[in-house]
């Protein structure tokens, strides 16, 4: 038996299928200005070419928001920039497969850097295109997954964005791979489709052969290669008993989120783009907690995008979600997050630094672009407006009032905007925390930033592997922080909510509902799954839980106090 890293649910059973993906071995021999060009931009014709193929192809099994990948491949493979920088270096003298490799490996390096799930999902979009293309110059065939028509297992050493946007979920049964962790793009588009998928399993590639049988268990991270019957019969049980939890989870898709004892809370998803609606729709969640509103940013290329583009994709949002609310967190971009159109001046620790609002505030005239398009967009829906990276009661207080003389210039222009907007706060630095009862007196809400109040609150890189021990959400001194930015909101009468990795973790679900919070949102597959754990919940039972919890001394003690709660 193999051990992986389990990254969605279910049980896969059935036939293997290698992935071999051809070697990139670059040229040696030194080819002239002229013939490189013209390799280049035949290479990339045909990379073109192959994604609207296979596009079209995977249009017939695959839904909108699971196609928008080809859509992003196909913007970066046109984008002008990475086309420049590529013929830039070849007319410098370098062969055309070692100058697209260069300007790749620097895209890839710039998005991989960043702290944020998201925006690592690109740097995979990247990778996976200029793969192709390499391919494409070198003359490399690239297996089709798209023509697999008998149901299989697939078995890689990673498993790119084209390659499980072109899976068919009536032949892949599930996938494991031998790189990859919890937030590489894999295992996030593995939950997303809803494949059992193992990423990060050393050895399965040299531990099987095509036609092999395999077993995969997408919740322990097992894998078993060529079972026993005894294994096979146990774990056909298994997967069947998973296929009815899951078919069951469906009754809860247009129920509220109510505990055994009468308390409501909602549950709502994170999203970073207008094209992601169809998924929060799909999974039953009862608004959007947290539009990362940067994604429009880093889509551009050439300039910050224009106050009429910003205004059209909050529209659709907010029209989308049919009167629900929708948080959209103003511009966070700096520390990890950088523009190829925006130069941000060198600073020894960029995460603690010129950032999110303190850019905004300093940069108003970027900052009034977003917030015309945002109050232009209110009157389409229940908008929420919340501030990233707040750390004193007179930013949050400068930024609100930028908004509110903002709003006033519009109606003065003849413009309508809503008169019902919430203006509100990311918890995400330990000082808001402590001062929660106070900032509650000005902002109408606060969402828990859970992935930099850790790493601040730790003193610890969450990237850094060395130190992600430290990385500790269920921490007594993380819940502590957590429950004084709940009580401080509650004291005013403002609501709560919470929209880090934390907001969707099913081992935190019973001390958050006991600590009070009021919102938890999430990545939109996880609403059901979370949902049934907490209308399964007594809020009193977990009030006393989460009491216990607080006067834990380590994070292993609290984790031991909630297993008993999720027994099964």
């Amino acid at each position: 038996m193999l051990k992986g890293i389990a990254t969605s649910s279910g049980i896969a059973i059935g036939k293997v299928y290698k992935l071999e993906q051809p070697k990139i071995v670059l040229s040696q021999s030194k080819q002239n200005k002229e013939e490189a060009l013209k390799l280049f931009e035949k290479a990339m014709e045909k990379t073109i070419a192959d994604i609207e193929r296979i596009k079209e192809r995977a249009a017939a099994t695959l839904r909108p928001e699971e196609l928008a990948i080809f859509d992003a491949h196909l913007m970066m493979a046109q984008d002008p920039e990475f086309k420049d920088q590529i013929i830039a270096k070849i007319n410098e003298g370098i062969n055309a497969d070692q100058a697209a490799k260069e300007v790749s490996d620097m895209m890839i390096g710039m998005f991989e850097a960043m702290d944020d799930a998201y925006f690592k999902e690109r740097a995979a979009d990247i990778k996976d295109v200029s793969f192709r293309l390499l391919c494409n110059i070198l003359g490399l065939n690239i297996p089709d997954l798209s023509s697999i028509d008998e149901e299989v297992v697939i078995v890689a050493e990673e498993m790119t964005p084209s390659d499980t946007a072109q899976l068919n979920k009536k032949y892949a049964l599930g996938f494991v791979t031998e790189i990859g962790g919890k937030t590489s793009h894999a295992a996030i588009m593995a939950v997303a489709l809803g494949l059992p998928a193992v990423v990060g399993c050393t050895g399965v590639m040299a531990a099987c052969k095509h036609g092999d049988k395999i077993i995969l268990d997408a919740k322990s991270g097992d894998v078993i290669i060529n079972p026993s019957d005894e294994e096979l019969k146990l774990y056909e049980e298994k997967r069947q008993k998973f296929l009815e939890e899951k078919e069951a989870l469906q009754v809860l898709l247009d129920k509220p989120t109510i505990s055994t004892d009468g308390h409501q809370v909602e549950l709502v998803a994170n999203i970073g783009s207008p094209k992601d609606m169809d998924n929060v729709i799909a999974n039953g969640a009862e608004g959007v907690g947290l539009y990362r509103t940067e994604f429009l940013y880093m889509e551009s290329t050439d300039d910050f995008p224009s106050e009429e583009d910003q205004f059209e994709a909050y529209k659709v949002v907010l029209e989308r979600a049919q009167g629900k609310r929708v948080v959209v967190r103003t511009l966070d971009i700096g520390g990890d997050k950088k523009l190829p159109y925006f130069e941000f001046d060198p600073e020894m620790n960029p995460f603690l630094g010129y950032r999110a609002i303190r850019l905004c505030l300093d940069r108003k005239d970027i900052f009034k672009t977003q917030v015309r398009a945002l109050l232009r967009a209110s009157v389409y829906g229940k908008l929420a407006i919340m501030f990233p990276m707040i750390a004193t009661i007179d930013e949050f207080k400068n930024a609100k009032q930028f908004v509110l003389d903002t709003k006033e210039e519009l109606l003065k222009e003849g413009v309508k905007v809503s008169d019902d907007i919430e203006i509100g706060m990311m918890v995400e630095i330990p000082a808001s925390a402590v001062l929660a009862d106070e900032f509650a007196k000005y902002a109408d809400f606060f969402s828990i930033g859970t992935n930099d109040l850790i790493q601040y609150s730790m003193a610890a890189d969450r990237m850094s592997e060395k130190v992600a021990y430290l990385y500790q959400p269920l921490n007594p001194s993380i819940l502590r922080l957590i429950k004084m930015t709940i009580d401080g909101a509650h004291s005013q009468g403002r609501w709560c909510g919470m929209c880090g990795e934390m907001g969707g973790d099913p081992m935190a679900a019973p001390v958050l509902l006991g600590l009070g919070l009021d919102e938890f949102s999430m990545s939109a597959t996880k609403i059901l799954p979370t949902r049934k754990i907490i209308t399964s919940l007594n809020k009193k039972e977990m009030e006393e839980l989460a009491g216990k919890a607080l006067k834990c001394h380590t994070e292993s003690e609290v984790s031991e106090l909630v297993k008993s709660v999720l027994k099964d």
